[in-house]
């Protein structure tokens, strides 16, 4: 019988950086969850009426913490070996993008916990194929 797993959720605080010298605190919620084991949610929470809602991959987070990570919509890399305890993370493209500035031990900590529940390379035994196919051949 499989353990029950749990889901891992953290409340990050973050800088929307507007300009060297200009940045805005955001809330950042990030979430796992060991039945969708290959993505982590990442959920801020602004001034406005409705959060916003980008999905990560849980792998390009961790590259991120080690060297730059990821391409086109979502870019990741760390300022820690320059002696800054940042990560950054860049959402969107070129012409429109959010520069953000999180805190790397909070996302090295984050990630420690959902490897705890599912390790890396473990994944796919975490997901549910048959429930998978069943939704896909409901939508026809």
């Amino acid at each position: 019988m499989r353990k029950s797993l749990k889901s891992v959720e953290r409340r990050v605080a973050v800088q929307l950086v507007v300009s060297r010298d200009y940045s805005l605190s955001l809330c950042l919620r990030l979430r796992y969850e060991p039945t969708d084991p290959y993505v982590v949610r990442a959920i801020f929470f602004a001034d406005c009426d409705e959060p916003v809602e980008w999905v990560l991959g849980r792998d390009l987070l961790a590259d991120g913490l080690k060297g730059p990570a990821g391409c086109a919509d979502v870019r990741i890399w760390s300022a820690v070996g320059r002696g800054d305890t940042a990560m950054y993370i860049a959402f969107g493209s070129s012409a429109d993008t959010a520069l953000l500035e999180v805190s790397a031990g909070e996302i090295r900590s984050f990630l420690e916990q959902t490897e705890a529940q599912v390790p890396r390379g473990t994944e796919s035994g975490h997901i549910d194929w048959d429930a998978g196919l069943a939704h896909l051949r409901s939508q026809g």
